[in-house]
């Protein structure tokens, strides 16, 4: 009697692996079709992938666009204490008289509309410092402006 009973646990031990197995095979058969298809790569794949690949010049000016020649990589300058009347054209003008401006912008509020008074103004590196130099105090709409080189906000 202990033998078949040993025979039926057995039986069903190998009915429970043999479900195991093939609950295994759908779920790498799943795995593969989600992908469309297409395997997940792995971590040494996407990192030897990454080395082969050059890196893009992100500086890189496009041909038709081709501004003066700048000296370096661009700087981005807070520009703050502005007018309410102050907008970005106002801006982009006054630093056009220092050198070439890459862009320029004065934030606004989105529930008013009204300006926030600071803008930012983004320029070659030497145009840049001499702008800080001598725009620092410039009178604009009447109100004396501050320009320093923008820091990142910390979050």
């Amino acid at each position: 009697m202990r033998n078949n009973h040993t025979a039926g646990k057995r039986s069903r031990e190998a009915d429970r692996n043999q479900r195991k197995q093939d609950k295994n095979e759908r779920l790498r058969r799943s795995r593969e079709n989600s992908g469309g298809g297409i395997p997940i790569a792995s971590v040494a794949d996407i990192q030897v992938a990454a080395m082969a690949t050059p890196m893009p010049d992100v500086f890189a000016e496009a041909p038709e666009a081709a501004a003066p020649r700048s000296s370096g990589p661009p700087c981005r300058l807070f520009v703050g204490s502005l007018a309410y009347e102050t907008v970005t054209a106002d801006l982009a003008t006054l630093f056009g008289t220092i050198g070439h401006v890459l862009d320029a912008v004065v934030l606004v509020d989105r529930d008013t509309g009204e300006s926030r008074r600071f803008g930012f103004v983004t320029m070659d590196r030497k145009s840049a410092a001499r702008a800080v130099k001598e725009l620092d105090g410039h009178s604009l709409h009447g109100y004396p402006i501050r320009v320093n080189v923008a820091t990142d906000r910390s979050r």
